[in-house]
């Protein structure tokens, strides 16, 4: 054997040796649904997160609303980039604390793939659509693309993730029927899990707030109410003085961002030691969370959350395209319903096995927004746009 190689063994031995007691170590993974062979030379989470990122799901997400609409402009985040950064803030906490970041990775990347067209709108709209059969939610739809809907394998449906992975992106648990067997239900998720749960928040507040002063919807003087923001925001006019306005805004957000990831590892790491843990399975008694801010972080960042969900989530402009969305996918769903025919063949093949709802949910539910758009046009003969 070249000895400049790494194989997959002398990787997991590494892991062992590199990794906290308490975190999840590649070679003790629980496994997969349908038993495979290892590889050579990538760990267990390692082809996880590559599965990830070569499914179909994964690649709708660049053409999947975040906040804003995809035609509103070439800079504003998608559910792809969102996805990306989280991923990103995930690897550093998990890195610092010692927990296995390539499963908080593939974690975070797999942890929107259930999302509908057009954002949380879309998923309002598909849960009230599917409430006699079951209701929609975006982490529940993330675990059936993974463990059902992609088809790339000869030899089972889905990804065949581990365990691990997908604990992680069904989140919350659940009490719905499911075509592969669940996660074990513990009190609490692996910390790798935890950690990707947290850095999601962390992603999505800091670049909803950039896109919302992007935007126009917020202004800088609007957030001069908000003290972490109002801190944040004094630190760097005092080190750059004069500085264009969008480079202020920028370097405050990268601001905002290291405190609240540095607090966060911060916190966690002093809730880790006096926890005084020696493995997982003691994580997952636990009956609450480790990762997560300080006290007065925490606070800030509610303050924060409150502050855009008052003043963008719930702006008239946002709301607005919001009504429209639901608007077109009840459209497509009742549409789809009143006429199959106008479903793609394997769609409707799925009717006997899942349902003729579900089976249409899942459609609709892995469009793009333009392809929705696009699909009413055709269906309803429809000019609006969002």
């Amino acid at each position: 054997m070249n000895s400049a190689v790494r194989t997959r063994e002398e990787y997991e031995r590494e892991e062992t040796e590199r990794l906290a007691p308490y975190a999840v170590k590649s070679a003790e993974s629980l496994g997969r649904v349908t038993e495979e062979s290892e590889h050579e030379y990538r760990t267990a989470f390692q082809r996880d997160r590559d599965r990830i990122v070569h499914s179909q799901a994964f690649r709708r997400l660049e053409y999947k609303t975040q906040v804003f609409i995809y035609h509103e402009g070439d800079h504003y985040r998608n559910r792809l980039t969102h996805t990306l950064e989280a991923s990103q803030i995930a690897r550093t906490v998990a890195r610092a604390l010692r927990v296995n970041e390539e499963l908080a990775e593939s974690i975070a990347l797999a942890h929107d793939l259930g999302h509908t067209p057009f954002g949380h709108a879309g998923e309002r709209s598909l849960d009230l659509l599917l409430e006699r059969d079951g209701g929609f939610d975006h982490n529940r739809q993330s675990l059936r693309i993974v463990d059902l809907l992609e088809v790339r394998y000869p030899d089972f449906r889905g990804l065949n993730l581990t365990v691990e992975t997908r604990e992680g992106i069904l989140k919350h648990g659940c009490d719905w029927e499911h075509p592969a067997p669940l996660p074990p239900a513990t009190p609490s998720p692996s910390l790798e899990a935890q950690t990707t749960d947290v850095s999601d928040e962390v992603a999505y507040t800091n670049h909803d707030l950039d896109d919302g002063l992007r935007s126009g919807l917020l202004t800088l003087e609007m957030l001069d109410d908000v003290r972490v923001w109002r801190g944040a925001r004094r630190s760097v006019e005092e080190r750059l003085g004069e500085a264009p306005a969008r480079v202020v805004r920028a370097q405050t957000i990268v601001v905002l961002m290291n405190h609240l990831v540095t607090d966060l590892i911060e916190a966690s790491g002093r809730r880790l030691a006096q926890a005084g843990l020696e493995s997982v399975a003691e994580v997952r008694a636990r009956p609450s969370a480790l990762i997560g801010f300080s006290e007065q972080v925490q606070t800030d960042k509610a303050d924060l959350k409150n502050f855009l969900q008052t003043n963008l989530y719930s702006h008239p402009r946002v709301l607005q395209a919001s009504q429209r969305a639901q608007g077109i996918l009840g459209d497509l769903f009742r549409a789809y319903r009143q006429d199959p025919q106008t479903l793609p063949p394997h769609v409707v093949a799925r009717f006997a096995e899942e349902g003729e709802a579900r089976a249409v949910g899942d459609y609709i539910a892995g469009m793009t927004d333009r392809f929705a758009v696009s699909e009413h046009r055709r269906l309803l003969d429809s000019n609006e746009l969002l």
